[in-house]
């Protein structure tokens, strides 16, 4: 790869320090506000609290490869000899992804066994997704990295296929105070994660070199504060908004479907 700019190497440095102030915050936020939620929903932020500490971590970590791999030596960017460890965000991924979209299930307050089995459905294959995903961005050959990002794409369309079919129904009968947040929390989750396919295939249609190293580095960490510290306020909101109307007195699950009455 060609030297990057100076201005590109800071940009890199001051995306990954805001990336770990904002999780952080979000961290700290999450378990402080956890007490606030009725007993039914304190799991549900405490998860949405464990994905953004996972993420600090791990930007705290890519953080410190950044500095150990470039370095700044007369107002010019250079290699120190040690290699960039970027697997760092896969095993982020891995960790927290299942945890998000675990979550917006859980919020819907489905029946028990049914909740189980969307929440593994949907859980197994995040995880597959980012499986899929990860010997094609280790891999220099163009072949090969098309090949794993389709695959990667089979287990997120069967994701979206989840949020947008079988969860349909229980979406559309959540209370009138939080539905709109909850549809726009599952919109927002197959939005964001469009980005992440989107950057991974850069090197693929042309954008090349410095240009394309950096702009996957920023753009995934802009996808990672969205996915993360952004949605998991959405889901705060939802719970806090179900617990307020739960001490009110008024339903927060859809209702039990009618079963036949048998003669």
């Amino acid at each position: 790869m060609p030297p990057m700019s100076v201005d590109q190497f800071t940009l890199v440095v001051n995306m990954f320090s805001f990336t770990i102030a904002a999780m952080g915050a979000a961290s700290v936020f999450f378990f402080l506000q956890r007490g606030d939620m009725v007993p039914r929903y304190r799991a549900v932020v405490a998860i949405a609290g464990l994905v953004t500490p996972i993420a600090t971590y791990n930007y705290i970590r890519l953080f410190d490869s950044w500095n150990e791999s470039f370095t700044l030596i007369n107002g010019a960017v250079h290699t120190t000899g040690h290699a960039y460890n970027d697997t760092y965000r896969y095993a982020d991924w891995l960790l927290t992804v299942p945890l998000l979209v675990i979550v917006l299930v859980m919020v819907l307050d489905l029946p028990a066994r049914q909740a189980r089995l969307r929440s593994l459905v949907v859980g197994l294959q995040a995880a597959e997704m980012i499986l899929l995903g990860y010997p094609g961005q280790i891999s220099t050959n163009v072949e090969t990295r098309w090949l794993w990002w389709g695959a990667a794409m089979v287990p997120f369309l069967i994701i979206v296929q989840q949020l947008y079919g079988a969860l349909g129904e229980a979406v559309a009968k959540q209370p009138q105070g939080v539905r709109g947040t909850i549809v726009a929390a599952r919109f927002m989750t197959v939005l964001v994660w469009c980005f992440y396919p989107a950057v991974y295939i850069l090197p693929l249609v042309g954008v090349a070199g410095p240009t394309a190293f950096i702009a996957s580095q920023v753009g995934y960490a802009l996808a990672d504060l969205l996915a993360k510290a952004a949605y998991g306020c959405m889901i705060y909101t939802i719970c806090a908004r179900k617990s307020q109307l739960e001490r009110d007195g008024q339903p927060v699950a859809p209702p039990a479907p009618l079963r036949a009455v048998r003669a």
